[in-house]
């Protein structure tokens, strides 16, 4: 029988929150404009296909995500080598990989980050955010 330490925090949106280790995501570069913080958890919003990602050492940082192809279906991913040996992931383990882009509200509008999406391998859950020069992923090819 296995047993896993369970770690207690506090953040501004959920209130108390307590995790399994095993169950934390590491980002060890951290996020774009967030370096310190490197590691997250991701807690389901409603019954949405939409996630949060809690920083698990800052209790004011959350980022919303989902994945980018429930909000475009003509967004296809593409991961190059040396992000698979980042995130220690082998060809044959591409069903762990997951993939998820960050959302936000301006102006009333939803905006989705196809430009820096997040890699996951939920194997490891080790984690890296990915900067695209340009958004070619789309199965059109077409410049974004």
């Amino acid at each position: 029988m296995s047993y896993s330490n369970k770690i207690r925090f506090n953040t501004s949106r959920f209130g108390l929150l307590e995790i399994d280790e095993g169950k934390i995501i590491h980002f060890p570069d951290g996020l774009l404009g967030f370096p310190g913080l490197s590691r997250y958890m991701m807690l389901d919003h409603k019954e949405t296909p939409v996630k949060w990602l809690q920083a698990l050492d800052d209790p004011d940082i959350a980022f919303i995500v989902a994945d980018p192809g429930v909000l475009s279906p003509t967004f296809v991913p593409t991961i190059d080598s040396a992000t698979k040996k980042y995130l220690d992931l082998q060809d044959d383990d591409m069903d762990s990989l997951v993939v998820l882009v960050i959302i936000r509200v301006e102006n009333e509008k939803v905006i989705a980050n196809f430009s820096g999406p997040l890699f996951l391998n939920a194997s490891n859950m080790r984690g890296v955010q990915v900067v695209l020069d340009k958004v070619r992923d789309f199965k059109d090819n077409r410049d974004r």
